[in-house]
């Protein structure tokens, strides 16, 4: 769940030195363009242009030379696999461009907006534009003229590699391809013309050697790989939008330019909100319909009941437009027949089928003049679904034998889609993740939903509640930020603020993507995936929702006539639960809490966190890698086999080293290596020296290292079963990770002086307690000294062993 806003650096209207289309060249061919078009299909439109039927060609007429206009690229039919990122329907680049001629040759030119002058001065405004390169995007060689108009032969452009295909197999390391003319034609059928947009769209071969095994499994001969490009020519919106200033505290996305007329002493760079132009009809009025309402589209291709949740869940932000004084502004319709979804008139939420689950996108394309959003493009992974489906199978075991098993597992899974759908439509109305909300009751639809699960009073697991059935508190505090009409004689920047102090007043906080990330994030309440106000009482809960689906995990966790080996599919979002409610508990330690807060706001700047609320996260964390937790029930190990002939070992399985045996031991070590590698991660660690040396009641380094230690390595086993084998596996993550902690080219010196002391403890340890040790102890202790030895002569040339990592593929989302 993810956005990305493709800019179109653009500058405010200024004028422009333009060549006026001259008289031909005695080189130029002659003859009118109605004759050198005779028998050709006539399309009339933003862009007049003809197909040739006998050649397979699209001539252009330009007679449009220095007016700037929108070009968008897109892939119309994909490749299929999300590893590869090359989905249908999936935007590209847009670029504001412009006709130049320069003798016979017409020149497609991308201007450099990015820096830019807004003055009055025209010197002012050429310097800035000479400073900076531009780019020639095709040369076309003109056929033939008449009055003021030139007639192009546009195919060459149109069957191109605008999307970098090629560039994107390479890249995924699929193979090296290029693009195959005589396999590749225009696609007539989404060819059009309209008064302010004409349309083209070409079917592209490429052609090469498949080196990767992504590409092979999504095509039917992986040596010749066909999609469709397809690219549009757009009118620029007019003058009548006003941009709105951008604030970091409001959950917007932003564009920005570089102003070189900006006086000294105010920012160079200009910072504006993204957001689709909407105003009411009568601004004075608290309540009132749009001038014209925002519709967003949904693919037709979209299957019930999958269909009706879309539609649904899009349609909340309608709640959000109401709050901000707006009635039936935002509209969720059926995408027409007559319609072309990459048509950028409209507005399109996409399923889109991949072989692999994988992210979904919000884009946009929009005019950072303003930041105006020209088009909403939303792409929904079809499978995401089917994995909320198997964690819900997981936690139920619905499947007994004489039952009818229950539809909350659909229950569960369309709820979730609702969300989704809400969420990307989000970032295409141009809103950021919104990662502190799930610590605020739901807040935000922007941020990532883990499902919310409960036990009720007779300890079952209940799923009622998984996920959220409306537009969030803060998306109506975003949303009124963004869209609300102030009529006049208001000051806008005074009601804004006025907003955003209302929002600080209510507890609402908006913490975004930088501060959520897991593996060296410090916010205690921006995370992915997590739930609840308090992150370790959230994990402990989930822990204990975790053992109760193991300890009745069994043969009714599939469907009768499944494979037992299929057994491990469902197991692993089971086994894997607590793994986002773990990220949210390591950034506790050494965690640091701080807002987007202005001067003179009134908002925590920083603050550490409260040593006994550090202390208890450690303690939770370290929960998750006890033997206990890990260990598999004898009855389910029993009931997993290797797998049968036509069901292959998946990448969202667990990676084993037994061969083709499940291998309980290989779970244990990378749940362990979650939950440690995100606690010796080196910026926390780092974090962890510079808090102790400022405030010797913070947690130091040592500290941490020697709770870790004392629980792992320093607890006696109590067999020499399957429990004192996990006990060893965990042992062997915790001192690899305090190893690469020591050695880690991010570490500091510091860091990297107390993990290699703490090793030499440890080893001076092993050796006291060796003598006393029985013989697996035994030869666990003696080949870590021999480790820890080895690692002491040279530590950066010793070849560290690698943990295995957790399945690849989030339960939700993707990693």
């Amino acid at each position: 769940m993810t956005y990305r806003i493709y800019q179109l650096f653009f500058l405010l209207p200024i004028l422009l030195i333009g060549c006026a289309a001259s008289a031909p060249s005695s080189s130029s061919a002659t003859g009118s363009i109605d004759s050198k078009t005779a028998g050709m299909t006539k399309y009339e439109g933003f862009f007049t242009f003809y197909y040739d039927k006998k050649s397979d060609k699209i001539m252009l007429v330009v007679d449009k030379f220095d007016q700037e206009f929108l070009y968008v690229n897109s892939l119309a039919a994909g490749v299929g696999s999300n590893d590869i990122g090359l989905d249908r329907n999936q935007l590209g680049n847009d670029r504001i461009v412009k006709f130049e001629r320069r003798g016979p040759k017409i020149l497609l030119i991308e201007p450099n907006y990015k820096y830019r002058a807004v003055s009055d001065n025209e010197d002012e405004v050429n310097s800035v534009r000479d400073a900076f390169a531009q780019s020639v995007i095709h040369g076309f060689q003109l056929i033939t003229e008449q009055d003021g108009k030139v007639l192009v032969d546009a195919t060459d452009f149109f069957i191109s590699d605008s999307h970098g295909v090629a560039n994107s197999l390479r890249r995924s390391n699929q193979g090296s391809y290029s693009l195959d003319k005589s396999r590749s034609a225009i696609y007539l059928p989404r060819t059009k013309a309209f008064p302010e947009n004409s349309e083209f769209e070409a079917t592209v071969t490429f052609t090469g050697q498949a080196q990767g095994a992504y590409i092979r499994s999504v095509t039917p001969n992986s040596s010749a790989i066909t999609v469709r490009v397809h690219h549009s020519f757009v009118q620029l919106p007019d003058n009548n939008y006003t941009p709105r200033v951008f604030d970091p505290r409001a959950g917007y996305i932003s564009t920005s330019y570089f102003d070189y007329a900006t006086p000294i002493g105010e920012p160079l760079e200009k910072i504006f909100i993204t957001r689709h132009r909407l105003n009411k009809k009568d601004p004075s009025a608290a309540q009132s319909e749009p001038e014209e309402p925002i519709i967003y589209y949904l693919d037709r291709g979209t299957p019930e009941p999958v269909r009706s949740a879309l539609m649904e869940g899009a349609s909340w932000w309608n709640q959000a437009f109401e709050a901000a004084g707006y009635i039936n502004a935002f509209q969720v319709k059926m995408l027409p027949e007559e319609a072309d979804p990459m048509d950028v008139r409209y507005n399109v939420i996409h399923w889109v089928h991949r072989s692999t689950r994988g992210w979904s996108y919000g884009t946009s394309v929009l005019d950072p003049r303003t930041g105006e959003i020209i088009k909403g493009n939303v792409l929904l992974g079809s499978l995401r679904v089917r994995q909320d489906y198997l964690i819900a199978e997981g936690l139920l075991a619905p499947y007994k034998k004489g039952e009818k098993s229950s539809d909350t597992m659909e229950e569960m899974a369309l709820a979730r889609l609702r969300q989704l759908a809400a969420h990307e439509v989000g970032h295409t109305l141009g809103l950021a993740h919104s990662y502190s909300s799930s610590s605020e009751e739901r807040a935000s639809v922007m941020d990532y939903p883990h499902p919310k699960i409960k036990l009720n009073s007779e300890g079952e697991i209940d799923l009622s509640d998984a996920y959220d059935d409306k537009i969030g508190t803060w998306d109506k505090v975003a949303i009124k930020f963004g869209y609300q009409d102030f009529p006049e004689g208001k000051n806008e920047k005074e009601e804004l603020n006025t907003i955003i102090d209302q929002s600080l007043t209510d507890g609402l906080t908006f913490i975004s993507d930088q501060d959520a990330r897991p593996k060296g994030g410090a916010h205690p309440y921006a995370h992915l995936w997590d739930n609840g106000k308090s992150a370790v009482d959230e994990l402990n809960h989930i822990l204990e929702v975790r053992r109760v689906a193991l300890s009745n995990f069994g043969e009714d966790n599939i469907k009768e006539g499944m494979p037992y080996a299929t057994l491990e599919e469902v197991l692993v979002p089971i086994y894997y639960l607590h793994r986002y409610q773990t990220e949210a508990v390591a950034k506790l330690i050494g965690g640091l809490n701080y807002r987007y807060a202005l001067k003179g706001d009134g908002q925590l700047i920083t603050g550490l966190i409260d040593p006994n609320e550090q202390k208890l996260a450690l303690g939770a964390l370290l929960a998750t890698i006890t033997p206990e937790r890990l260990m598999l029930t004898e009855d389910l190990l029993a009931i997993i086999p290797p797998r049968p002939m036509g069901y292959s070992r998946g990448r969202e399985l667990i990676d084993i080293r037994t061969d083709l045996t499940f291998d309980p031991l290989a779970a244990a070590e990378s749940a362990a290596n979650m939950s440690i590698s995100l606690l010796f991660n080196s910026a926390r660690a780092q974090r962890l020296v510079e808090h102790h040396a400022r405030d010797p009641k913070q947690p130091g380094l040592e500290a941490i290292i020697d709770q870790a230690l004392a629980f792992t390595w320093e607890q006696k086993p109590s067999s020499n079963g399957y429990k004192a084998e996990i006990q060893r596996t965990v042992d062997d993550v915790v001192l690899t990770q305090l190893m690469n902690l020591a050695v880690n080219k991010h570490s500091s010196e510091q860091v990297k002086a107390v993990a290699y002391y703490k090793i030499i403890e440890l080893k001076d340890w092993l050796q006291s307690v060796l003598p006393k040790s029985e013989e697996l102890q035994k030869a666990h202790f003696t080949y870590a000294i021999h480790k820890i030895e080895e690692f002491i002569k040279t530590p950066e040339k010793f070849k560290l062993p690698e943990p295995l990592g957790t399945p690849d593929g989030s339960p939700i989302g993707m990693d």
